[in-house]
């Protein structure tokens, strides 16, 4: 596929096939994508969670409440360790959130591209998912995503609503 198009037709998706779980190799390309984001100085501060498991489905989906999202047979979460990020020396700004969202964005890119939908989510309940992962006290959940096939009939919006490049754009 080509790389405009694919930014041009990635959509959310919020309806999902509870009964057809993404393949394992599938899965690790997509994951490969985030592995292979820059990040600052390449510290890499990352981990990439993917719940699969009933278990742990039951401990992450009442995280962030949505039919929908419950539906998804995998859920990827991003986290990061700010202990190990870039600190710019000016300021003290720590690049964990935009490592993160490169790494995010590259996995989310990854699955449109293998025909995997994803909804990115940030109106997550961040303390219910700290405990349900268990998370190190440095650590921080960045975004997550459901991961799955689309639902038999579904049919993507392809309409986008964007301000035009002359908007938005100055060469200065």
């Amino acid at each position: 596929m080509d790389f405009y198009k694919l930014i041009r037709e990635r959509e959310s998706i919020r309806d999902f096939d509870p009964a057809r779980p993404v393949a394992r190799e599938v899965l690790d390309r997509i994951l490969e994508a985030g592995r292979l984001a820059p990040s600052a100085t390449n510290a890499q501060p990352w981990r990439f969670l993917v719940i699969s498991s009933p278990e742990m489905l039951a401990r992450v989906r009442p995280c962030y409440r949505g039919k929908w999202f419950s539906e998804a047979p995998h859920i990827l979460v991003a986290v990061g360790n700010r202990d190990e990020a870039w600190v710019r020396k000016y300021d003290g700004y720590n690049s964990i959130e935009t490592d993160l969202t490169i790494a995010m964005d590259h996995m989310i890119l990854a699955a449109e591209y293998e025909g995997v939908g994803t909804c990115w989510i940030e109106a997550y309940d961040p303390k219910c998912l700290r405990e349900a992962l268990n998370l190190r006290e440095n650590e921080v959940v960045f975004s997550i995503t459901p991961l799955g096939y689309p639902r038999e009939g579904f049919e993507k919006k392809g309409i986008k609503t964007r301000k035009a490049l002359a908007e938005i754009v100055e060469f200065l």
